[in-house]
């Protein structure tokens, strides 16, 4: 998953942006709305945290010109701001969730998840695939009954595609998800985590499309 993060707090924004790479998600992290603006028109996204007060604008504003274009990338406001009326504002804006500063760094992951999860169109945090027994909350993954370790990256990339079954995936979609713009990605990454899945999930987890990209193999 590929995060935008518009918080202009350098310290908040390094510890929330060091949280997503942990959870081996891409992140890329901006200070002003401007800034995010020109984020967009370039990359894809499947979730902004947004920051309210930031020092070109408001982010309420940000976020109503985002859905008024038709834009329905997920938006977890991200604030100091606290009072009831703050936060009705906020989600009547269109924001999906709202969270109060200062926050645990381990409840902003699961309500990404939780997110992600409902847009995803399954909210449920338990998905069987074959063999497979996947934890979505937990970010863990079960085959045969027996646990299986994944790396950050590893998970990543296994959750992109199982977001998306049946569906092709380039390797430059792919990468777009695992890594930030200023990211140095080696051109046999994406395969050398392919194939490390395939050893611990099943040879058939993961098809691929030679010059074209990789897919969720069929249960």
């Amino acid at each position: 998953m590929r995060i935008l993060l518009i918080e202009d707090d350098t310290v908040l924004g390094a510890a929330v942006r060091d949280q997503i790479a942990a959870d081996g998600q891409s992140v890329d992290w901006v200070t002003r709305l401007d800034a995010a603006g020109d984020a967009l028109s370039v990359a894809s996204y499947d979730l902004i945290l947004l920051d309210l007060m930031l020092p070109d604008g408001r982010g309420i504003g940000f976020l109503r010109g985002l859905r008024a274009r038709g834009d329905v990338t997920p938006v977890i406001i991200l604030t100091a701001l606290d009072q009831v009326s703050d936060r009705i504002e906020g989600l009547n804006a269109g924001a999906d969730d709202y969270l109060v500063k200062p926050f645990d760094l381990a409840e902003l992951s699961a309500r990404i998840g939780s997110v992600a999860r409902r847009y995803s169109g399954n909210p449920n945090p338990i998905v069987v695939h074959g063999p497979l027994e996947i934890d979505l909350a937990a970010r863990s993954v079960r085959r045969d009954g027996k646990a299986v370790q994944l790396t950050a990256r590893e998970w990543a990339l296994f959750e992109a595609l199982l977001a998306r079954p049946g569906q092709l995936l380039s390797k430059a979609q792919l990468e777009e998800k695992l890594y930030a713009f200023d990211a140095e990605v080696e051109s046999n990454t994406i395969e050398v985590h392919v194939s490390r899945l395939r050893k611990k999930l099943g040879s058939a987890v993961i098809e691929t499309e030679r010059g074209l990209g990789y897919r969720l193999g069929r249960p």
